[in-house]
């Protein structure tokens, strides 16, 4: 059952969509490093689309009916957005759930000192690293600083072209011999990646402030353009992540090459389904969570009651609330766990199963199941889901594939799919697949995410 390569099938007009496609996927990616900044992004996006508040009309008291696009946000990392179909909600909705966050390195609370005259930033790795990766590269800084008296101070540093950039530095080869003999895994440790900020020191300084002059000079230079003091580190958020834009990837230009695919890949493709959707049978939503990569757990993650509380919300303001309708409409959902999946590398043969791997260009894959060995920790849709889903795709000629994780025993891992599942609602995990997935920089087919976009579009028009 090999699946054809979807490059082959298109025509010149379609060709011409798919490259618009990347072109606003890639403008995405560049804008949106960071859960907060992908947010505010998709708002900006949506009200231009003709979304609204859901938080605004409720507040308000407004009525919502069929053909109205809403949205509703939770602490500025989590988002859902509704476009109200013609069905009531009790029945259902047509439901797109991605991730938008993504492996790097979080600033700790306390990170700043010096050392041997250079200043750095202590970090703390978030979600599943090669911490080998994330030496030797030009690094950005993303994020928020919040002071005491509530102003939220924004801080993007090294994209901009005249920006510095930072840097984690790693052992010259002349004397890496100890370090070559390590495991992978020990090459480089935790505490060692920390983000080299800073070498010039700060003249006529106090006696008692003279062995950190360097420190004290970054502390200057933050302080001249945010306003902040190194306290303010205490109640800050700053993400280190890899620089530079997204860029096309190959001499014929037919893959993106850039950090955070893993999940912005889907998170964008399904946002761009729900912005085409015209006059839906059935309520649209496209949920894009948070802290998927540590298990998406806390107040943004999909294991928080954000979810169902914005579904409650909805209802209300579209009159028909009760505890028992919202569990209705949970439980005659249909869902697709928009979350990419790991491509077949040909220098890595040895860790897929052929015949059950996903494919660079050959279009959307379905996984029915992920998890761990034995399936641990998966959501396993159901055979009847399965051929629904897959006359959908067929019926609007989209190109997909079925795929697993890799080989049985060779690792796993796993989406939001299995916490959906909870509310007894259908779901399966339906992405893009991706090369060197979680690396400082990823590797996707603009055909595939094209076909992702068909897929969602496809899905909520007819789920």
């Amino acid at each position: 059952m090999e699946r054809r390569n979807a490059w082959l099938t298109y025509t010149e007009a379609e060709e011409k969509e798919l490259e618009q496609t990347a072109l606003l996927y890639r403008h995405f990616l560049d804008a949106g490093k960071t859960e907060r900044e992908c947010v505010s992004r998709i708002i900006e996006e949506a009200e231009a689309a003709g979304y609204v508040s859901l938080e605004k009309k409720a507040a308000a008291g407004e009525q919502l009916k069929a053909g109205d696009k809403v949205y509703s946000v939770g602490m500025k990392k989590i988002i859902a957005l509704y476009h109200i179909g013609q069905e009531p909600l009790e029945n259902g909705m047509n439901i797109l759930g991605a991730h938008i966050d993504s492996p790097r390195l979080d600033v700790k609370q306390n990170p700043l000192y010096e050392d041997a005259d250079l200043a750095y930033l202590d970090t703390h790795y978030y979600g599943g690293v090669k911490k080998y990766q994330w030496v030797a590269l030009p690094l950005a800084l993303h994020g928020v600083i919040v002071k005491k008296d509530g102003t939220v101070v924004d801080v993007n540093i090294g994209e901009a072209e005249e920006d510095p950039v930072v840097y984690i530095t790693d052992l010259l080869i002349h004397l890496a011999g100890r370090q070559l003999e390590k495991k992978a895994s020990e090459v480089v440790e935790g505490e060692n990646l920390d983000i080299l900020i800073g070498s010039r020191p700060l003249a006529d300084l106090p006696d008692e402030k003279k062995k950190e002059a360097v420190k004290e000079n970054i502390l200057r230079i933050l302080n001249e353009k945010y306003g902040v003091e190194e306290e303010d580190f205490l109640s800050a958020e700053l993400e280190v992540v890899p620089a530079g834009k997204a860029r096309e990837c190959g001499l014929d230009r037919s893959m993106i090459a850039a950090y955070g695919q893993d999940d912005r890949v889907c998170a964008y493709t399904s946002f761009l389904a729900m912005l085409e959707m015209e006059n839906p049978r059935r309520t649209s939503c496209c949920l894009l969570t948070d802290k998927e990569e540590i298990g998406s757990v806390g107040a943004t993650g999909m294991q928080s009651r954000f979810f169902e509380n914005s579904v409650a919300e909805l209802m209300e303001c579209c009159g028909c609330y009760s505890e028992l309708t919202l569990r209705r409409a949970l439980r005659n959902s249909r869902m697709l766990s928009s979350d990419v999946s790991a491509g077949f590398d040909p220098a890595f043969a040895e860790c897929f199963e052929k015949k059950n791997a996903a494919f660079l260009g050959r279009g959307i894959v379905l996984n029915k199941f992920t998890g761990a060995r034995g399936k641990s920790g998966s959501n396993d849709a159901n055979a009847e889901y399965v051929a629904c889903v897959r006359k959908i795709f067929d019926s609007h000629q989209v190109a997909f594939q079925t795929a697993e994780l890799g080989k049985v025993d060779v690792g796993g891992g796993g989406t939001i799919a299995f916490i959906a599942a909870l509310y007894g609602m259908e779901v399966i995990d339906s992405g893009v697949a991706v090369l060197s997935m979680h690396a400082p920089w990823e590797v996707t087919s603009k055909a595939d995410v094209y076909e992702a976009k068909k897929a969602y579009k496809a899905f909520l028009l007819d789920a």
